[in-house]
């Protein structure tokens, strides 16, 4: 869909304008190196910032963040760091989850008579699991333009360095909180043909990755990704069973963890059939138990364990009543 810029005459601020109430030439300062800002439209700049190391930040950020009249911040606690890191001295304004329509409308207004604001996350492009799309999507109501400024992203950071495929992959964000929701969920996006990619609170990581191990298979290949570009980066790789039984016996780690988790293993297409599914099920309950059935033709085939199940409970009903 073409965006919509209110065509109206907008104002270009001089940053090298004189008289009362101008204000002076922006600037920033990098590699010790002092830089002078240009000027930049009125409307909506959405910045993407470091996550974790504050080296990873565009000169073009910079440049922005600096240039605005403000920066709305997630948390301005966060953003007032990497603002003084850099010499920066534009004026910060808190915008979050809990920003209501009257915050916004005054965004909109301040826009509107010719101001440029500056929207940043407390890490990464902002609108990735954060608060900024209502905000965006007032400015495009009201004809402003919204002009993204691309930079660091925990998605990708993650997906380059797990060793799973990125030709196609599926951003989820955070999973359910509760077990049961979760494994719902998970069961949804087991069938998605691509690379998994989602965001995990770290003391809820160790039970959800036995969730996915129950709903997506043991084999599955995965990856956690841990304080990505900070000093204590970590990244361990292994079948969903592998990373589970690591994270049981370590406990929860610290800080912000992404989760990727690849599809599963290449396995004959006659086998995915129900008749193939059943096939094997009647040869593994010939020897096992149900539940032990089920795990082993789920891991074997890459099939969700919960619907393989349900199969195995199935043959196992129709022999007794056979």
């Amino acid at each position: 869909m073409t965006q919509k810029i209110d065509p109206r005459p907008r104002r270009r601020r001089d940053p090298a304008a004189t008289g009362s109430g101008a204000r002076p030439p922006a600037t920033f300062t990098a590699f010790g190196l002092a830089a002078e800002a240009e000027a930049i439209e009125p409307g909506l700049h959405v910045v993407a910032t470091p996550i974790g190391n504050l080296k990873d930040v565009s000169f073009r950020a910079l440049a922005t963040l600096a240039a605005a009249d403000a920066v709305l911040a997630e948390d301005t606690r966060v953003t007032r760091t990497l603002l003084m890191h850099y010499g920066i001295t534009t004026p910060l304004v808190a915008y979050h989850e809990h920003s209501n329509a009257a915050v916004r409308e005054r965004m909109v207004a301040r826009m509107q008579a010719g101001e440029a604001l500056a929207l940043v996350s407390d890490a990464g492009t902002p609108l990735v699991s954060d608060p900024g799309f209502k905000l965006v999507q007032a400015a495009i109501e009201a004809g402003l333009a919204v002009t993204p400024i691309p930079g660091p992203s925990a998605v990708m950071t993650a997906i380059v360095a797990a060793g799973l495929p990125t030709d196609r992959f599926f951003f989820e964000g955070f999973l359910p909180t509760k077990s049961g929701a979760r494994r719902n969920r998970l069961e949804a996006l087991g069938g998605i043909p691509g690379t998994l990619v989602l965001f995990e609170s770290p003391h809820r990581l160790p039970e959800m990755l036995v969730d996915a191990v129950e709903v997506l298979g043991a084999t599955r290949p995965a990856a956690v990704a841990r304080e990505l570009t900070k000093l204590y980066e970590t990244i361990r790789r292994g079948s969903l069973a592998d990373l589970a039984a690591l994270y049981a016996e370590e406990g929860a780690p610290k800080g912000e963890v992404v989760v990727i988790i690849g599809t599963q293993d290449e396995v004959p297409d006659e086998a995915r059939t129900d008749a193939g599914i059943d096939a094997a099920l009647t040869a593994a309950l010939a020897r096992h138990s149900i539940k032990d059935a089920a795990t082993l033709v789920a891991e074997e085939t890459g099939q969700p364990r919960r619907t393989v199940y349900a199969r195995a409970l199935a043959l196992a009903r129709r022999d007794d009543e056979g």
